[in-house]
């Protein structure tokens, strides 16, 4: 599943084969077929192992956030630390944050991609959820798609005029929005005034 994601990641899904993650990982041809049904099965292995690392990263990233009231700016910075990442350049990071594009988009088409992605997207909205929270936040679970999309339109967008820099539209985008789709905790509110926020539309 290792060579899978890193073939994934360099090459994208036609990269992904058997016989060239078999020589990758240094075993015989006939392992990749007899561990997994299928090339599809292989593949839908491979993005979930890659998004599990992706998410851990971010875990660890969230576990370093103190809780504490947040203004606005730096509350989409940490949203931007996990949805994004950095924008310092690193061409490992860009191909990284491509590689989960394509991996969304090809679920739309392999139903077998389908249910790894909807997975994995859960546990990314839960990661987003406990930012906002750390960040005194009123967290609307159906808010969190819509900052989500906010986003992912911002960096493609941005991939795709080959922007150096994808975060900064993305930042853009959500600065206009974060106050009114996760407003700050109002100070001394109740639990019970926080919930009815929460479940505003």
């Amino acid at each position: 599943m290792a060579a899978a994601a890193e073939l994934l990641l360099e090459g994208g899904f036609d990269a992904v084969r058997h016989r060239s993650v078999a020589s990758r990982a240094d075993l015989p041809l006939a392992s990749t077929t007899y561990y997994f049904e299928s090339l599809e099965d292989l593949i839908a292995r491979a993005v979930e192992f890659s998004g599990a690392i992706e998410l851990d990263a971010m875990r660890r990233r969230v576990g370093e956030v103190s809780h504490r009231r947040r203004g606005t700016e730096a509350t989409v910075e940490l949203v931007l630390d996990v949805l994004v990442g950095p924008d310092d350049g690193d061409l490992d990071a860009r191909g990284q944050l491509i590689a989960r594009y394509e991996r969304s988009v090809a679920s739309a088409r392999h139903p077998e991609l389908r249910e790894v992605q909807l997975r994995l997207r859960t546990q990314l909205e839960d990661l987003l959820a406990d930012v906002l929270r750390r960040s005194d936040r009123v967290v609307r679970p159906e808010q969190l798609r819509r900052m989500v999309a906010v986003v992912d339109g911002a960096v493609v967008a941005a991939l795709i005029e080959g922007h150096p820099e994808p975060r900064r539209p993305a930042r853009a985008g959500l600065l206009e929005m974060i106050d009114i789709v996760a407003p700050p905790v109002v100070p001394n509110m109740m639990p019970q005034q926080v919930e009815r926020v929460r479940q505003l539309d």
